[in-house]
């Protein structure tokens, strides 16, 4: 909810006089690209999980699915950094305003989904009880649905920012 609140607000706010352009990293594609790819690869491993009943290969899907997302996040930071570099901080104007805080909040989402697939991780590697398959299936869609913010979030910001 707090993303739509925020893109609701973004619409209400853009054309203002004081809105400036923001020229966004090109590192926010390799980002996309990271992102996407994790996702692929979690799908993966829950075929080898649901289909197969392959856990150490599922929990090699999951491992990857995780380098992958924090490889995402330090994109996100090198991003940040870039446009620091470039002068362009939170406070510069109402554009790089939403930029900083609609990305941050996403990272911080990722950032959970990451502690999420560390425990799902965790699980698969040392079958403790019976893995669930319910918490790889809650993280999984939980994790897609960062995915599909992020590419929300990255054409949002190509058509406004």
């Amino acid at each position: 909810m707090s993303f739509a609140a925020f893109t609701s607000a973004l619409f209400v706010r853009e054309g203002t006089a004081d809105w400036g352009h923001l020229t966004l990293p090109p590192i926010l594609v390799m980002n996309t690209l990271f992102i996407l790819a994790s996702s692929g690869a979690l799908e993966i491993a829950r075929r080898e999980l649901v289909k197969r009943k392959e856990l150490r290969k599922a929990a090699a899907w999951v491992a990857v699915t995780w380098l992958l997302g924090l490889c995402f996040c330090c994109g996100q930071y090198r991003a940040w950094l870039e446009l620091r570099e470039q002068g362009i901080v939170l406070a510069t104007n109402p554009n790089s305003s939403f930029f900083y805080v609609l990305t941050f909040m996403h990272a911080l989402h990722v950032l959970a989904g990451l502690a999420t697939l560390s425990y799902v991780l965790y699980r698969l590697r040392s079958r403790l009880g019976r893995f669930r398959n319910s918490l790889f299936e809650n993280a999984a869609v939980y994790w897609h649905f960062m995915t599909a913010l992020w590419v929300y979030l990255f054409i949002l910001c190509r058509a406004k920012l």
